[in-house]
């Protein structure tokens, strides 16, 4: 995300999107650690209708969030070393891409039992398979083991501000914080 016209920092809008991107998986993490186990039959209630509701709105801030960092591209950090780049530029491809895939997976899986998704529990999105799709239910299965994967990259995402912050002493972090 560099080249001409490409940002020195992070904007209020780049920002916004990182920090609500993040609440918004913590709370997905925390209501799926709660939520009941998905079994034969498990109702699209109480915790669960959270997880549903949760994933679409992530999905929905993500392609947002993506869409405005196309199209307000910011330079990397002076200070960067080139492994250092090399390896942000995985990491967040990497988290761009597991959210999307992940949250795209969880829906399939949600029609697979025949669940309506809904964006912020009014807008309802359109099935992605028809119930009792097997491969929908494969994907239920692949969204659960990319939970840890995602946790992986995110973990490595915050080892590597809290390195740029408290070892080398850059501004790297301070370019997602406000001011």
């Amino acid at each position: 995300m560099s080249g001409k016209g490409a940002a020195a920092g992070y904007g209020f809008v780049a920002r916004f999107f990182h920090w609500l991107i993040f609440l918004l998986l913590a709370a997905q993490y925390a209501v799926g650690s709660i939520m009941p186990h998905i079994g034969r039959k498990t109702l699209d209630e109480g915790w669960v209708a959270w997880h549903l509701s949760l994933g679409a709105a992530i999905l929905a801030v993500i392609v947002a969030r993506l869409l405005w960092r196309l199209l307000h591209p910011v330079a990397p950090h002076e200070a960067l070393a080139p492994w250092e780049l090399g390896l942000s530029r995985i990491t967040h491809i990497a988290l761009y891409g597991l959210v999307l895939v992940m949250t795209m997976l969880g829906w399939a899986a949600a029609n697979y039992r025949g669940w309506e998704v809904k964006l912020f529990g009014l807008v309802t999105l359109p099935a992605l398979a028809a119930k009792g799709t097997p491969w929908a239910h494969t994907a239920g299965g692949i969204h659960n083991v990319l939970v840890y994967v995602l946790l992986g990259f995110i973990v490595l995402h915050v080892a590597g501000a809290l390195y740029h912050h408290f070892v080398k002493h850059d501004r790297v972090l301070q370019r997602m914080l406000a001011g």
